[in-house]
């Protein structure tokens, strides 16, 4: 009999179960999904015996360009029903980009992202306090974020406060933020005086600079959540000196919610156990990484079950790196993974950027542009490039803005398309 895959949660969510069956709480979030989607039925047929791994390996892994060419109707048997809901605000929507950049809309019943928000703070120790009670947040990140929260016009600043949090940002894109854009968010950050501030980590970076430059502190400030986008360790350490506070990376999407929780750059993060499971799937042979294949818990609209996020992770005795989208790495020639990470490890300690961005241009040229107050030494071609791999070439450019994606995504590494 064939081993069970590898799943990221906690061992006590998966008990195991005798010959060769699903765990008990695996099969029944799968036939509750089945129960609310047709979709899953159309792409293959459940059996009413116990499931058992060999067909839990038959149910085809779910894409996002599966979605976008079916159509979000496809996950519902009546979508007139959905139609009426989001008239009755029973349903929202949100678009996100998908794999090939085409948008694809996600359905979600009302309250589905709040409560699995909560479920997520929950799960770790420094946020767990804010779960259930009211307190002060500030979220800075791009307009069209998660759940429909962030205003699309531009109210007034009472009006931008819901529940205690303000959403502080009007415009997509905080490199053309005016100077006066940045005093009207500094001021409202200091009207507030959050306890907890939320954002896209470029965003949080250039708040950082904003805050420093007017010499402004906010003491109030007890953790930091990194979300939306991924973080580099430059944008971490510039955050820090602005709002010296522990620092929580929230990972996630707009479709599947918050999967996983755990420290900036500490490796310790875990799968956030009552929102989804994870299934580990073996990447290119590379010892310890993964893709996930995730199945959300509790849903409603659009349950997603095998769903491949094209999310790659590192598995190391403290818990999950998350390495970033696929599309997102490099190998090299030897078959060596280079991700954001081993280029924030190869930068010299000296070097301090508030965002780069490290883009090939040909097989071996690279450009790394970066926005910093200082010209950086040359010593940092020559670093990257010797992550890089032999003949790998890089040019450093000092930039005033790196411009984001049509998406409004920032990316560190942007290898060329294979």
């Amino acid at each position: 009999m064939p081993p069970a895959p590898t799943f990221a949660n906690h061992p006590a969510v998966l008990e195991s179960a005798p010959d060769g069956r699903l765990p008990l709480p695996l099969e029944k979030e799968i036939r509750r999904i089945y129960e609310r989607s047709p979709l899953y039925a159309q792409r293959f047929t459940l059996h009413s015996e116990p499931l058992h791994w060999s067909c839990y390996r038959e149910i085809p892994a779910l894409s996002k360009k599966e979605i976008v060419e079916r159509g979000h109707q496809a996950f519902f048997a009546d979508y007139s029903v959905i139609e009426r809901g989001l008239q009755d605000r029973k349903f929202e929507y949100e678009s996100t980009g998908g794999t090939t950049q085409s948008p694809m809309t996600v359905i979600m019943e009302d309250g589905w992202w709040n409560a699995q928000t909560a479920r997520a703070y929950q799960a770790h120790p420094l946020l767990a306090p804010y779960a259930g009670r009211p307190y002060r947040k500030c979220v800075l990140a791009p307009v069209g974020c998660s759940s429909n929260i962030c205003p699309y016009e531009d109210h007034p600043f009472p009006h931008r406060y819901f529940d205690g949090t303000v959403y502080l940002n009007l415009t997509s894109d905080p490199f053309v933020f005016p100077e006066g854009e940045w005093d009207r968010i500094v001021t409202e950050l200091q009207a507030v005086q959050p306890e907890v501030i939320e954002g896209e980590p470029v965003y949080l970076s250039l708040l950082a600079r904003a805050v420093r430059k007017r010499g402004v502190t906010v003491p109030s400030v007890k953790v930091v959540i990194l979300t939306y986008g991924k973080a580099s360790l430059q944008h971490s350490r510039r955050i820090a000196e602005a709002f010296p506070a522990p620092q929580v990376d929230l990972y996630g999407s707009t479709e599947a919610g918050y999967i996983f929780i755990g420290g900036a750059f500490q490796d310790d993060s875990r799968v956030i156990d009552a929102n989804v499971f994870v299934e580990l799937t073996p990447y290119r042979d590379l010892a310890e990484v993964f893709q996930i294949h995730v199945t959300t818990r509790d849903r409603e609209a659009m349950p997603l079950l095998r769903y491949h996020t094209g999310d790659i992770v590192r598995r190391l005795p403290s818990g999950y790196r998350l390495l970033g989208r696929e599309g997102g790495l490099y190998f090299r020639p030897d078959g060596g993974l280079v991700s954001p990470s081993e280029i924030d490890a190869a930068l010299p300690a000296g070097f301090a950027c508030w965002h780069y961005s490290l883009v090939q241009t040909t097989e071996n040229r690279w450009d790394f542009h970066y926005v910093a107050d200082e010209v950086a030494p040359k010593s940092v071609e020559g670093a990257i490039a010797a992550v890089l791999g032999p003949g790998a070439r890089v040019v450093a450019f000092r930039r005033r803005f790196i411009a984001p994606a049509a998406s409004g995504k920032f990316a560190l590494l942007k290898p060329l398309l294979k």
